[in-house]
């Protein structure tokens, strides 16, 4: 037998029936290609389910917005996260333990989901985040907020003053944005002095006092970094609270009685 005979012996013909013996399987079934059958449907809320792979990721930001097929929870966040953006989503609630781990977050935007429910630590964990939009949601009450929040959108929830404590924003020392706009609040909460622009338009508010905003006992005190106040469509009578608005640049934005 010469060298070439031998080197085929030897070497190619039991490397081929290696390569026949694995192509039956695969073509049998009995080995998945990639180990995912065909029909397997991706769940969006399988906490091993890489979110990448749902979501587009992009250097500290996670985009999971309108996912198909629906996703109706929090998804499993890289560890890195600063942002999220999960927007137009069927998401029903925010449990403690979906945020737990994620001190990077500095934004998290949840608008246009379904969520009726946020457990009440469901952010106490977040000190570095700075804005969280919740807007366009099903939200009656409000859970603890993160102390650094920078500004807060729940616009368009059913959110209800027993469900709102008046000093929910009090230890929010640098909260500048507040939007509360389009829910069935009664009463103006505690607003904090580093407030610039407050939205509470459209809901139920019938009666404010010369406290709400200014300090009735003195004319004295100035809120200079107070820009922009909205109280149209509640059904309030501005005239009848005249020295309401005494310690502002300028008065309350729309049209009132």
């Amino acid at each position: 037998m010469n060298q070439w005979a031998l080197f085929f012996v030897c070497f190619f013909l039991p490397w081929t029936l290696t390569f026949a013996a694995s192509k039956q399987k695969r073509d049998t079934g009995t080995i998945p290609d990639h180990g995912v059958p065909e029909d397997t449907t991706v769940d969006p809320n399988a906490k091993d389910m890489p979110t990448c792979l749902l979501c587009v990721c992009l250097t500290g930001s996670v985009y999971c917005e309108e996912v198909s097929p629906e996703m109706s929870a929090v998804p499993a966040l890289p560890k890195e996260t600063t942002y999220l953006y999960a927007r137009f989503n069927k998401i029903t609630k925010i449990s403690n333990k979906d945020f737990a781990d994620m001190v990077t977050l500095k934004r998290i935007d949840l608008s246009g989901n379904l969520i009726a429910e946020i457990e009440d630590g469901a952010f106490s964990k977040l000190t570095n985040l700075e804005e969280l939009t919740l807007a366009e949601n099903r939200l009656t009450k409000l859970p603890m907020l993160p102390t650094k929040l920078v500004s807060f959108n729940a616009n368009f929830n059913r959110l209800k003053t027993q469900g709102v404590k008046a000093t929910a924003f009090k230890k929010l020392t640098r909260l500048a944005y507040l939007y509360l706009g389009n829910n069935e609040l009664t009463a103006v909460p505690h607003l904090p002095e580093s407030l610039r622009v407050v939205h509470l338009h459209n809901n139920k508010i019938k009666t404010i006092t010369d406290e709400t905003f200014c300090k009735g006992n003195t004319s004295r005190y100035l809120r200079p970094n107070i820009d922009t106040v909205r109280l149209d469509g509640n059904p309030l009578m501005l005239s009848l609270y005249p020295n309401s608005f005494i310690c502002m640049h300028s008065l309350p934005i729309g049209h009132y009685h």
